[in-house]
């Protein structure tokens, strides 16, 4: 009676395990989830989003100067936040293409941060050397902490996240960026920012086209 009984109670948790696995993998996806485009470029190709994070969330790291400073330290600023370290060769290619944005596109209202996962000593000889004039936050081993408050497994380097100056996420783009991907992505924000566009249909269009595009 007593086993019987064991087999009845383990059947009934296997039942409920795979109807609430069920229900968990078939769920729907909202059409307000963060768009993700992964380039072959990438230093690994392991990066995933986890849960999406709609927006910007709120953490702190040290500066070049060794201050703790909030990510949320630009308010109005629609941001371009590159993850990078020295010993990544994609993140290294992409370099002089950001410090062009960060020329190029202030006047819109944007502005590029480095959150470096690396030894600090590293960060600013590499900085110094490549003339990086905009902000570097720098993460170490904290710098997972960061990219995970972002709900992304930051296995593999580099990976940009790109906000409206309300600070929605409208894009993370994981792997090397490319001139024309950033043309495209910085155009569709800037409508958004000027009220041309609402959020969701920024992330759509974005969506379609990067998907659709062939060549970075």
């Amino acid at each position: 009676m007593k086993s019987a009984l064991r087999y009845l109670l383990v059947a009934i948790v296997a039942i409920s395990i795979g109807f609430f696995t069920m229900r968990w993998f078939n769920r729907p996806t909202s059409n307000n989830s963060v768009l993700t485009v992964t380039t072959s470029s990438s230093a690994s190709s392991s990066n995933s989003l986890k849960e999406p994070v709609l927006t910007l969330p709120d953490f702190s790291l040290k500066n070049r100067e060794g201050n703790l400073q909030s990510i949320r330290s630009w308010p109005g600023k629609s941001l371009i936040i590159n993850f990078w370290a020295t010993w990544c060769e994609p993140c290294r290619r992409e370099m002089p293409l950001l410090l062009n944005l960060q020329h190029e596109r202030a006047t819109q209202g944007f502005q590029v941060i480095g959150i470096a996962i690396d030894f600090r000593d590293q960060v600013l000889k590499y900085a110094e050397s490549m003339h990086i004039d905009y902000p570097i936050l720098i993460g170490e081993q904290d710098g997972f902490a960061a990219a995970d408050a972002f709900g992304i497994d930051a296995s593999g380097l580099p990976f940009t996240i790109f906000t409206d100056k309300q600070g929605n996420i409208i894009i993370t783009h994981l792997g090397e960026l490319h001139p024309k991907q950033a043309k495209l992505i910085l155009d569709v924000i800037a409508q958004v920012n000027d009220g041309k566009m609402e959020v969701n249909k920024a992330r759509t269009q974005l969506n379609m086209a990067l998907n659709d595009s062939k060549t970075p």
